[in-house]
């Protein structure tokens, strides 16, 4: 074993060399350690001698760039301290192996040095290492995309709201415990980053202050310009976040709070460019750290929109050239590979989201490109190579050459193909193929292309690396035209092979494949990654289609929409909406916003005719032809926000015709019918006016009447009114008695941020859709529960289709069979009266919960021949915002 002397030296490099790289920025890599030989007079002497040579080989290799050099002479130094019992110098060995596997972009191999370098320490109980080891080791968890597994290391459990401290054992309370303050600052700092990849900048925005913190008080401008670069960044996220807010108000129609989103989406702008500008200063001694924050400086004045951060055009153009002049300054490194790509990418402010931006460096983008490529190349990194190729291969694209478009794209599938660490951006390249062999008319090649590239994605699409995430089309942009372009292409070869043949069908089956995947990555990525979708077999989907259902699934492209209809006799329709997107959109939201017009007591129907002439006309003899007596409808984009059962012929609405259901795809449908015995329901409503996020929602009278009627229906039925319908009594209720039927009358708000929906419960407090997926989980196992959930007074806004893809998710995240809920708020006794009749069906053997539902709005719809219903039920802004999702028999 080394000395005590030699041992404490060692860790005093290491300890400023981990400060160094730690607190600047998350992966900002170390310089290495060198192991010292063990004493003389054995023989292992001559064993660490050599060791000793191979560390310092190894160390002059990283020194200069070169990081596949420097790992086989640590390796075989590795391999003799391990002969001679070192720990301790193997335990340095593996870090710096570690370190250097991270700057190639190997995270799992740095992950596994870490944890056996955490190992050693362990076994020498050194455990202010063991502390900093875990730190370093969640910097790699994070930077793999799994911030949760980086949290519970640096302070226990991610999701701990109430934890004033962090528990034993964990990184911060070991550095706290052994005061190693700068384990400390690298402990909080790494808790504060892993805390804004998951979305939690409150706090990200604490822990990264408390670093800072720590970082002044030792006088570390390294370190606190790294820290401030970190909490700039999250200030950018937030003010994204609260941009998305204000799109959101603005399309329901709270102009007021959409305002107040917009000044402080503002304020976080500015918070941002301070701390940016606050650690430019500081790092005037690190060109890789200033390179990072001009980076993230020139991101928040070329923003999309025009910015309104004071000079910022002048501010951008001196941020760019200085950012330009520092490329060329930085010695050759992963990090110098990633700016050349990001300053090629950059495009002009204002310029339309499109495969092919007009590039701010257009004259140089090339150079720049190239520059990386090489650089990738001498240093092997697979993964820097393979985004600077493909982005070169973009860029020919883009200029229409496409023989070295498909050159470059291809040695980028390649090099990603064949290592590991760069899979994540392979579908990429495999897509950007496709799209080249589409545009020169190469159909057969371009095909095999897109379905590669959706077959890779599906494959990791739940293991996505966070790093570099900025080099990577944005997850929910990405999935979204991938899908379209290989379902138009599907659906353009459908229309050339004779309408009934096996090709017209195995065309049509493909298309909807592709767009169901697509639904199915959406509502994924609407609710988390940590959703998990269960899909039913084909066989099950045949038995709950049966033979009296038709299914219409709808494809919306840029210049026009697919509508597709799949008969119980196993044949496939598909008709074509000729009007672009644009045009749809604004269609679509003239209906919705002449179905919620109650004071037009004479209803318009025109809209809603011409929609159906589109969506439901063309279809007409093939209904008629078969005895079918349900629509289900897999809607897609904006038609999710529109009630199908006030489409009209001219002569009735549809639901006179047909039960009508929604769900978002036939797999996540649970096709087990409902149990009539024993149905109970526990009932939760507010009458009361509330307060939540500063929106007042207005009281809601009938509620009372509503839930009074349900619980006379159902013997063993339980009501929790106002202050008793809080989360604690609903969990302590549904946790006593299994109740089949969960119905709630109160403000629900669905929003295209899926933070901004939620349900108002009694105290002015919420319900999020995680509290509600969370309560109900833990009692949808138990037999006869989760058939139901009914949510009435709820709302989505007008165009708002995400809003909507919540609305439709909420019954597969929630865990029940089906889900009984509204598209716009009916703030009147019409609802009492619909979901009175809407049970009252339900009760009744052999009728289906879609039939049920379409008896209740028959029933208002013919208000005018029942004596004890208002007149005015009939217009369909009482009757139509209730859809059933999911399972409707």
């Amino acid at each position: 074993m080394p000395s005590q002397h030699h041992q404490t030296s060692v860790h005093r490099l290491l300890g400023f060399l981990f400060l160094s790289s730690l607190t600047l920025s998350l992966w900002l890599g170390h310089l290495p350690s060198i192991a010292q030989p063990a004493a003389p007079g054995n023989v292992a002497t001559t064993q660490s001698g050599n060791a000793s040579q191979l560390v310092q080989q190894g160390v002059e290799s990283y020194r200069t760039g070169d990081y596949q050099g420097a790992i086989e002479p640590w390796q075989n130094a590795l391999e003799l301290y391990q002969r001679t019992n070192n720990r301790a110098n193997a335990a340095i060995i593996r870090e710096n192996l570690a370190r250097t596997y991270q700057k190639i972009g190997h995270i799992e191999q740095a992950i596994s040095y870490w944890q056996q370098a955490m190992a050693d320490y362990q076994k020498l109980g050194d455990w202010q290492q063991i502390g900093r080891t875990k730190t370093e080791l969640a910097q790699a968890y994070s930077r793999f995309g799994q911030a949760r597994k980086a949290i519970a290391l640096l302070c226990g459990v991610p999701d701990s709201r109430q934890q004033e401290s962090c528990p034993e054992g964990s990184a911060v309370q070991i550095a706290q415990a052994h005061h190693d303050r700068d384990g400390e600052i690298a402990a909080h700092g790494s808790l504060g980053e892993a805390y804004r990849l998951r979305g939690d900048y409150d706090q990200a925005i604490a822990h990264l202050n408390r670093s800072l913190k720590i970082a002044q008080e030792l006088n570390h401008p390294a370190s606190a310009a790294s820290t401030l670069n970190n909490i700039g960044n999250v200030y950018m996220a937030q003010a994204q976040l609260t941009e998305g807010y204000a799109n959101s108000a603005q399309q329901r129609g709270a102009n007021t709070k959409a305002s107040e989103f917009r000044q402080e989406a503002i304020e976080y702008y500015q918070q941002a460019q301070t701390h940016f500008q606050q650690s430019l200063q500081l790092a005037q001694n690190d060109q890789f750290a200033q390179m990072r924050v001009l980076r993230n400086l020139i991101k928040l004045y070329y923003r999309p929109k025009e910015s309104t951060l004071p000079n910022a055009a002048n501010n951008a153009a001196t941020t760019l050239k200085q950012a330009q002049d520092l490329l060329k300054q930085l010695p050759d490194s992963q990090d110098k590979v990633y700016a050349a790509i990001e300053l090629a990418k950059l495009e002009q402010p204002m310029t339309p989201v499109s495969p092919c931006g007009k590039r701010l460096l257009e004259g140089q983008a090339e150079e720049l490109l190239n520059q990386a490529v090489s650089i990738a190349q001498r240093l092997q990194d697979s993964r820097s190579e393979s985004f600077a190729l493909g982005e070169l291969g973009h860029l020919y694209e883009c200029r229409q050459d496409y023989k070295n478009a498909q050159e470059f794209t291809r040695k980028a599938q390649w090099v990603a193909d064949n290592n590991q660490s760069a899979k994540d951006s392979l579908y990429l390249w495999e897509w950007q193929a496709g799209r080249i062999f589409n545009a020169q008319g190469n159909e057969t090649e371009a095909l095999k292309a897109y379905e590669q590239a959706i077959a890779t994605l599906n494959d990791i699409r739940n293991e996505l690396l966070i790093a570099e995430r900025d080099l990577q089309f944005d997850f929910r942009d990405a999935i979204n035209p991938l899908h379209r372009e290989l379902a138009q292409l599907r659906l353009e070869r459908a229309v050339l092979k004779p309408r009934d043949s096996q090709d017209y069908k195995k065309e049509l089956d493909s298309a909807l494949e592709t767009i169901d995947s697509l639904k199915l990555a959406e509502l994924q990525n609407y609710f988390g990654n940590d959703c998990a979708l269960t899909l039913i077999s084909q066989e099950r989907v045949d038995e709950l289609v049966g033979e009296n259902t038709a299914v219409f699934s709808s494809i919306i492209l840029s210049d026009r929409t697919a509508i597709l209809v799949s008969l119980p006799n196993g044949e496939k329709r598909l008709k074509w909406i000729d009007v672009d997107s644009q045009k749809l959109r604004e269609d679509i939201n003239q209906f919705r916003r002449g179905l919620e017009r109650r004071r037009d007591i004479i209803y318009n129907p025109k809209p809603a005719q011409e929609l159906y002439n589109r969506i439901i006309a063309p279809f007409a003899n093939d209904l008629n032809s078969a005895p079918i007596d349900t629509l289900v409808f897999i809607q897609d984009g904006i038609l999710r926000s529109i009630p199908m059962a006030a489409l009209h012929d001219g002569e009735k609405f549809l639901v006179e015709n047909y039960a009508i259901a929604t769900t978002p795809s036939l797999n996540l449908t649970n096709p087990q019918a409902l149990n009539r015995q024993n149905l109970r329901v526990l009932a939760l409503g507010l009458t009361q006016e509330s307060e939540v996020n500063g929106q007042t929602f207005s009281a809601l009278t009938n509620v009372k009447t509503e839930l009074k009627e349900i619980e006379t229906q159902f013997p063993g039925s339980k009501t929790l009114l106002n202050e008793d319908f809080i989360q604690e009594s609903m969990e302590k209720e549904l946790s006593q008695t299994v109740y089949p039927i969960l119905h709630i009358a109160t403000h629900g708000q669905f929003s295209a941020i899926r933070e901004d929906t939620f349900l108002v419960t009694g105290n002015n407090d919420k319900l999020t859709l995680n509290d509600l997926e969370n309560i109900i989980s833990r009692v949808s196992r138990k037999p006869d529960s989760g058939d139901l959930l009914a949510l009435t007074a709820c709302q989505t806004a007008v165009g708002d289709d995400r809003a909507a893809l919540g609305l439709a998710g909420i019954a597969v995240q929630a865990g029940v069979s089906s889900a009984l809920a509204s598209l716009w708020f009916v703030n009147d006794a019409s609802t009492a009266e619909l979901v009175t009749e809407f049970y009252a069906n339900l009760r009744r053997p052999g009728v289906s919960k879609a039939e049920a539902l379409r008896a209740a709005q028959r029933k208002l719809i013919e208000a005018k021949d029942t004596e004890e219903i208002n007149d005015q039920y009939a217009h369909p802004a009482y009757w139509a915002p209730f859809i059933l999702i999911g399972n409707w028999l």
